[in-house]
């Protein structure tokens, strides 16, 4: 957990993602990533220079086999309030939309209903668990299918719900949460959705590993050139 908490430090430090007196709510999935980022935030509010205040808020989209009693009993045991949001996303996007990609409007449906959340309790931050391999997927996934050059931020502001969306883990990789994930048992609560890992975004992810096997040391430059802008050198 020392090399999470240092690279979320960090992170934490260069965007400044922290103030004294934020109300901060971790979207909890229950899947590998969120748990690890509620639990380092948690040892990191003991000794983190800034007094915030820390919760757990959950979206059930509808699926009577999501966990969340497994969630709820984490939460508890590390003495984090837990907030569940049951929805019928699900609902809508398989019964009465029919959707034949139905990732795009899930997303946006479940970022309402959390960031909803978050208002009814006064919170002004939302703290997401995407690591350095998202945004790389998220670049590539954005120029392959989208024609633009666009990732993951560190720190975004929400006009319309005055909320910040800040990204602590950006510093670090996959392979560092799931060693925290083994170490200290964090549990894993298993996603429902029937297109899971069935997504472009999987598909996007498989093939950068292929690339970071052919071309060693690929990842840690491409994520480089992410925070390079000034030799940004494009056509316009």
């Amino acid at each position: 957990m020392k090399k999470i908490l240092g690279a979320m430090r960090r992170a934490i430090e260069d965007f400044d993602l922290i103030h004294d007196g934020d109300k901060i709510g971790v979207g909890l999935s229950g899947g590998k990533d969120s748990m690890v980022l509620l639990y380092a935030l948690k040892l990191y509010q003991g000794f983190s220079p800034e007094n915030f205040e820390l919760e757990a808020f959950t979206v059930n989209l509808g699926y009577e086999d999501f966990d969340t009693e497994t969630i709820r009993k984490y939460c508890e045991n590390i003495h984090v309030p837990f907030n569940l949001k049951k929805t019928n996303i699900k609902d809508i996007v398989f019964d009465v939309r029919k959707e034949k990609n139905p990732c795009a409007l899930c997303a946006n449906m479940r970022r309402g209903a959390i960031h909803n959340s978050l208002k009814e309790k006064d919170f002004n931050k939302l703290a997401l668990a995407h690591h350095g391999d998202d945004a790389l997927d998220t670049l590539f996934l954005s120029m392959l299918y989208e024609g633009r050059i666009n990732t993951l931020q560190p720190l975004t502001y929400l006009d319309r719900k005055k909320i910040y969306v800040i990204r602590p883990f950006l510093y670090l990789s996959e392979y560092d949460i799931k060693g925290a994930l083994n170490k200290y048992e964090i549990p894993v609560v298993k996603n429902p959705c029937p297109v899971d890992k069935k997504t472009k975004r999987e598909y996007i992810h498989k093939l950068l590993k292929d690339i970071y096997k052919e071309v060693p040391g690929s990842r840690d430059r491409l994520l480089r050139a992410i925070q390079n802008g000034e030799e940004l050198n494009l056509w316009f």
